[in-house]
């Protein structure tokens, strides 16, 4: 019996190579490395601290879901970069004409994604996530959670998008 498991687990590890590196998120990854560029700030409204946030969190999300290296040279597998288009803030909830009862803060970000060993996987695409806060809160209180909040639904879209083909 124990011989057979093994059999097993030697042909299923044969399969996993010869098929690419496969991570449990329903992600096929070929490469091994990956290069994400600073992501430049070109809202209207700029908050100095984005960047860097929004930036941390898609490689967080990448390279925790892929086993992927960072490469930060031109001959990575993998190349993101991107701008920050959107930030700002709107009224979505009025309880009468003047009182506004919900506000949106709504972040849209355009990512050029590089494939260089399937270039067919190549997209330049928006995207673009929310959330909602009670409009007697001000921005500043509630800023640093909706940001996590935001910044993990476009990870997780950009990623979904990159290595899985959502």
């Amino acid at each position: 019996m124990r011989r057979f498991l093994n059999l097993y687990f030697i042909l299923f590890i044969f399969l996993l190579q010869s098929c690419g590196i496969y991570s449990f998120t329903g992600a096929t990854i070929e490469g091994k490395t990956l290069n994400i560029h600073m992501l430049e700030n070109r809202a209207r409204n700029v908050v100095p601290s984005l960047s860097a946030t929004l930036t941390d969190k898609i490689r967080s999300k990448i390279l925790s879901q892929t086993g992927l290296s960072p490469n930060t040279s031109d001959n990575a597998d993998y190349d993101i970069s991107g701008n920050i288009t959107t930030y700002e803030v709107t009224v979505t909830g009025v309880a009468n004409v003047q009182t506004a009862t919900k506000n949106r803060l709504t972040i849209g970000v355009q990512i050029i994604f590089k494939n260089k060993l399937n270039p067919k996987a190549n997209f330049t695409q928006t995207f673009t996530r929310f959330s909602d806060f009670d409009a007697s809160q001000t921005l500043q209180n509630v800023e640093t959670a909706l940001i996590e909040d935001i910044g993990n639904q476009l990870s997780d879209d950009i990623f979904n998008k990159a290595f899985v083909n959502w």
